[in-house]
């Protein structure tokens, strides 16, 4: 959860140029892949938080800040995906979900990619420590539901 941002301005840099976008989008589905800032659990329509910061991606663009291009790009690849999920994955309603332009609008804010899902985590801190308070008010022991399998002594920025 909040780790798309990055794959999905790849995608959007992988891709290019416009005429590209089928093309790459298409085989990425064939491959069996994920088309990241696409699809949501719970959201079946376009993301309403997408509707946000495309809006916002807009404005900036339209002020002369960021990069116009990659905001036209990004349309074209919305856009072809949105066509393609519908082909590939009928009556799955993939949808833009909030990722796809959360990275948009991180890349041109000046952004290093390796940063998005960090920043994703900053906002969350509040409710975690949040959530540590009320256990321990709880007096409950806290049960972690996975076992980290990984590799150890990883570095980390």
């Amino acid at each position: 959860h909040g780790g798309a941002p990055g794959p999905a301005l790849e995608t959007v840099f992988e891709i290019g140029r416009a005429e590209r976008a089928e093309a790459v989008l298409r085989a990425k589905l064939d491959r069996g892949e994920r088309l990241m800032g696409f699809g949501h659990r719970v959201y079946k329509v376009r993301d309403p938080r997408a509707e946000v910061l495309s809006s916002a991606a807009a404005r900036l663009i339209a002020a002369g800040d960021g990069d116009s291009d990659l905001y036209e790009l990004a349309r074209v690849v919305e856009s072809t995906a949105l066509r393609l999920l519908e082909e590939y994955k009928p009556g799955r309603n993939l949808k833009t979900n909030v990722e796809f332009y959360t990275a948009l609008l991180l890349h041109s804010l000046g952004m290093e990619t390796d940063l998005f899902t960090p920043t994703f985590a900053v906002g969350r801190i509040a409710g975690w420590i949040a959530h540590c308070f009320e256990q321990r008010e709880a007096a409950r022991i806290i049960r972690p539901q996975s076992v980290y399998h990984g590799a150890l002594g990883r570095k980390w920025a």
